[in-house]
């Protein structure tokens, strides 16, 4: 049930053609969609979260794959796929030649029609180095499947910091920022002070050994010194540009209405 299905069902109870009883049960019994008997596909949560189920693809087969993404689009929705490898992105390009494969952040959108439209928001993502680059693109890619309107500057961190000084300009026109660090992850509390928006800040297991995969960035992060700076799991790239779409989103709707 999409949203379109369950405006006609509230009209129906409204104007007495369905009863209330009725049309709970046909809320409860279609809040998700079985797929091949390896998943249950959440086809409510664009209706309770404002976005459709996102498919985590690490470990999953392309057919699995496939099979969540033809149920969703049978819902009128959309489809982003994370963590996906070459072969499952060559798999899923055949079937679905429209999908947009990014093979830096490992992502497959699959846009359906309904998404279209104007962009709420604006998001930039900023990365300390490149290496850093693919965990900012899985964030930028979904900021970006939010329909928020996305910046991704690279390679701005601490240890040349006149390069994130040149871009003063583009930080502070933003909504909300996903900033994507390894090594002592220092770059979002430098950032934190430089804007007046919420920072998502993301660690990522760049860095020698006594990075400890990222545990050092995460420390760094969560005790940074700037009080707008909030932090997500190591390589969450997703969860960054997650919760940086929702704040942009809230925001441009709020300068819209």
């Amino acid at each position: 049930m999409d949203s379109h299905e369950l405006r006609i069902l509230l009209e129906s109870v409204r104007n007495g053609t369905v009863l209330p009883d009725e049309a709970s049960k046909r809320i409860r019994t279609v809040s998700f969609e079985e797929a091949g008997g390896f998943a249950k596909v959440d086809i409510h949560r664009r209706l309770r979260c404002g976005f459709p189920e996102v498919i985590f693809g690490q470990g999953k087969s392309a057919e699995q794959v496939e099979g969540i993404l033809r149920v969703m689009l049978r819902h009128e929705q959309g489809g982003l796929a994370t963590r996906i490898d070459a072969a499952t992105a060559a798999h899923l390009s055949r079937i679905f030649p429209s999908g947009e494969y990014n093979a830096v952040g490992r992502t497959f959108l699959l846009r359906h029609p309904q998404d279209a439209g104007p962009k709420l928001g604006k998001v930039v993502v900023v990365t300390a180095g490149t290496s850093d680059l693919p965990v900012a693109e899985e964030a930028r890619v979904t900021a970006e499947a939010w329909n928020c309107d996305v910046t991704l500057i690279a390679d701005v961190g601490v240890a040349g910091l006149h390069r994130l000084l040149s871009q003063l300009e583009a930080l502070g026109g933003a909504d909300s920022l996903v900033v994507v660090a390894g090594m002592e992850g220092a770059l979002p509390s430098v950032v934190g002070g430089l804007v007046d928006c919420p920072v998502i800040a993301v660690p990522t297991s760049i860095g020698y050994g006594a990075s400890f995969g990222g545990l050092a960035a995460l420390l760094g992060m969560l005790n940074s010194c700037a009080s707008n700076v909030v932090v997500v799991n190591i390589d969450a790239g997703f969860n960054g540009g997650h919760v940086a779409g929702l704040i942009a989103r809230r925001a441009g709707l709020a300068r819209s209405s």
